[in-house]
């Protein structure tokens, strides 16, 4: 299984030979063998390199996922031997989970200090093939469409509403009566393209007659909303936790959106089942969640004008 891998991500033997600390021949004369007791040619020898075949394309695919779970087990051990839960890999939906991950980690790190955890940020179609590959434990963010999930299974965390806002200072704070008309000559910061948000957040815009004009910036990074949003007159769309945070404070524009996406959640693979240290981890962002709603209801009324 090492050698396939190695062989698909180097392409040459040579390297292969001094990843591995062994001598060209005999990595040759082991693929040889490989080939030979499958019945099957695995690599194309091409003027570039090893090409994987359709067959080696597939003993890759299956190789990579072994070699994951055997990782995942040894890690598992060596935690349980030692008395900690393990490491923990997570993917983030950062513009959903930017909240809810850092203190549900808080909360972790709290009850098992020597459980440890990697969170890698991404976007829906990256790091779902990573879960079901086992490549992540978790994926923490705005749960996709039911339709889209399949061997994926999921938990409902905090029903966080997409609202429209605004840096404190916006000439629109000050409207005493305000009307979808009054968002057309503002910029605004939009999720991109082929973000779960993007589609119904223009069918919401353009039930109502606004339209997306050429100026506009393009980011998931709620730093970066947040940012902009403090020195320049956009318009964002935002969840509604990270939007009533009281150390850099927003204006949400009294403009009702329909209910755009689904809740905030947790995604597993059922397949794999959790690890000790991600049903951890799964508790923490139940509790983060809890904590989280009761704070936001509580940050609406203070900022409320």
């Amino acid at each position: 299984m090492h050698l396939v891998v190695a062989i698909d991500t180097y392409r040459n033997l040579t390297q292969v030979a001094d990843v591995t600390h062994v001598t060209v021949p005999a990595v040759s004369k082991s693929l040889a063998e490989l080939e030979r007791g499958l019945g099957l040619t695995l690599f194309a020898r091409t003027a570039k390199g090893l090409v994987p075949t359709q067959y080696g394309e597939c003993l890759i695919r299956h190789a990579r996922a072994m070699l994951t779970v055997l990782h995942q087990a040894r890690d598992e051990l060596k935690a349980l031997s030692s008395g900690t839960q393990g490491k923990i890999h997570i993917g983030m939906l950062p513009a959903s989970a930017s909240v809810l991950v850092p203190r549900a980690l808080s909360l972790l790190k709290q009850r098992s200090p020597g459980t440890n955890v990697v969170v890698v940020e991404g976007t829906t179609a990256s790091l779902l093939p990573e879960l079901w590959q086992g490549r992540l434990d978790l994926v923490v963010g705005r749960l996709p469409p039911p339709d889209t999930l399949g061997s994926f299974e999921e938990r409902e965390l905090i029903e966080d509403p997409v609202t429209l806002v605004v840096g404190r200072h916006h000439p629109l704070v000050r409207k005493k009566t305000l009307k979808w008309s009054d968002l057309h000559p503002y910029p605004w910061i939009l999720p991109p393209p082929g973000s779960i948000l993007r589609d119904p957040l223009e069918r919401a815009l353009e039930a109502h007659d606004v339209p997306l004009t050429n100026n506009y910036i393009e980011t998931l990074s709620i730093h970066v909303v947040r940012a902009h949003l403090q020195v320049s007159d956009s318009i964002a769309v935002m969840a509604d936790t990270p939007a009533n945070d009281l150390t850099q404070p927003l204006h949400t524009l009294p403009l009702g959106l329909p209910r755009l996406l689904r809740p905030a959640g947790v995604l597993w693979n059922r397949n794999r089942g959790l690890t000790p240290g991600a049903q951890l981890m799964v508790a923490c962002l139940e509790e983060a969640a809890q904590h989280l709603a009761k704070k936001s209801q509580a940050a609406r009324k203070a900022l409320a004008p």
